[in-house]
């Protein structure tokens, strides 16, 4: 879909091709099997080869492209599976929180080493009592001086072993209300925050995920994401951050499936059984006539939110777009992955082919960033929205008593009404 970009974007996505050729076979491997813990060379090549959040400004080390240039990237770096794929997001995902709320001093001292490769960065969003519940985090922020300290824990955090700033969500302890009291924090490593725990995990191995514990560790005012004019406004930075999220995980999902699609047809073409090529069976070849299908479809998709996003498009039928792209996205993958092992048959479940790790990373980004079914709740839920000011503009309805709506939220009425 070369037609979809601009000179820049083919010239950037060609740049990505080339530096995930160059990843060593070795490095995927030993990071599988947990020999590496935290690939910090991978990020640091990225850095000197000027790739790291492209979409950030010139001022700061970026390239100031679109998203949808760098959604062409993400695919790029998606073959190599979800490790390193989420490695080099989490700079354009923590990035743009910095670059969108942080102090001029904060953009110089986190941002521009990030985009060179220098410091590695992570986020702490997850809590242990709950997952998409973004509310009911329990981490607190004390007071002192000019000062915060911090308490509580975090998990599922990539990065958790290696990054050296993590971007932790908390609540200002004195304030009651936790819209008004949450509060991004850029934690740097250093006493008080300590790795409770390193995961084992099915897939998406090597990037040192874990779970984060923090005790009584002191952060600057100045480390407050915005400064002093930051506290309380965690939520608006939770739900900028959330295209970032969303959008680089579809990007990534699409570079698994066509990884694997890539496998899957060429083995089928070289295979022989029967008497003839693997191929020309149409339980085969239709399997793989559905799988360009819905890379095709998730690929334009993907394309179509990051223009909206470009252009400003209105938060809410944004928000729409950037969850349905996460959503099928990642479905079509899932399913391009299953597939690709079914047309490689028995040998598709050894190592011999990356097909079977891939199966493993993909499974995770259905769960990731919110859950696919989390992703079907903001659809519907902004769908409601532009139905109700398209159709019934101004009026002030209550709850539909059948449930459509979401609590708290004023939707128009039942089903007569439609």
């Amino acid at each position: 879909m070369d037609y979809l970009l601009d000179d820049d974007a083919l010239e950037f996505r060609d740049e990505m091709r080339s530096f995930a050729s160059s990843i060593p076979r070795q490095m995927l491997l030993d990071m599988d099997a947990e020999k590496i813990v935290f690939p910090r060379e991978f990020l640091e090549e990225a850095g000197r080869r000027h790739l790291l959040g492209p979409r950030f400004s010139e001022n700061y080390g970026g390239r100031s492209l679109p998203w949808t240039a760098e959604m062409a990237g993400l695919e790029e770096i998606g073959v190599l599976g979800t490790s390193l794929a989420c490695l080099w997001s989490l700079i354009s995902i923590v990035g743009e929180a910095i670059e969108a709320f942080g102090t001029e001093e904060q953009k110089e001292h986190f941002l521009v080493p990030m985009l060179r490769g220098e410091l590695a960065a992570a986020e702490g969003l997850t809590e242990p009592r709950g997952g998409s519940d973004f509310f009911g985090a329990v981490t607190t922020a004390r007071r002192d001086g000019d000062a915060f300290v911090l308490n509580g824990q975090k998990r599922f955090v990539v990065g958790a072993e290696g990054a050296d700033v993590i971007l932790v969500y908390a609540r200002i302890e004195d304030e009651p209300d936790p819209k008004k009291g949450m509060t991004a924090f850029l934690v740097e490593r250093g006493e008080g925050v300590e790795v409770e725990n390193v995961y084992e995990l099915m897939g998406t191995r090597g990037g040192g995920t874990g779970r984060l514990v923090f005790r009584d560790v002191r952060v600057p005012l100045e480390n407050v994401l915005g400064g002093e004019a930051g506290l309380g406004h965690g939520t608006e930075v939770f739900h900028r951050m959330m295209v970032p999220e969303r959008l680089t995980s579809a990007g990534g999902a699409v570079g698994m499936g066509r990884a694997c699609l890539e496998i899957a047809t060429r083995y089928a073409d070289r295979r022989h059984a029967f008497g003839r090529k693997v191929r020309q069976f149409e339980g085969v070849s239709f399997k793989i006539a559905e799988g360009l299908t819905q890379l095709d479809a998730a690929r334009a998709l993907n394309h179509s939110a990051a223009a909206a996003i470009d252009r400003g498009v209105a938060a809410g039928p944004a928000r729409r777009l950037v969850s349905e792209a996460k959503y099928f996205s990642t479905e079509a993958a899932w399913q391009v992955v299953n597939h690709s092992m079914q047309i490689l048959g028995g040998i598709g479940y050894t190592n011999i082919y990356p097909v079977e790790r891939m199966l493993r990373d993909v499974r995770l980004i259905t769960i990731w960033t919110g859950t696919n079914e989390i992703m079907k709740l903001v659809i519907q839920h902004e769908f409601y929205r532009e139905f109700r000011d398209l159709h019934f503009p101004g009026r002030d309805l209550e709850d539909d008593a059948s449930g459509a709506g979401l609590p708290g939220e004023k939707i128009y009425g039942g089903p007569e009404e439609l």
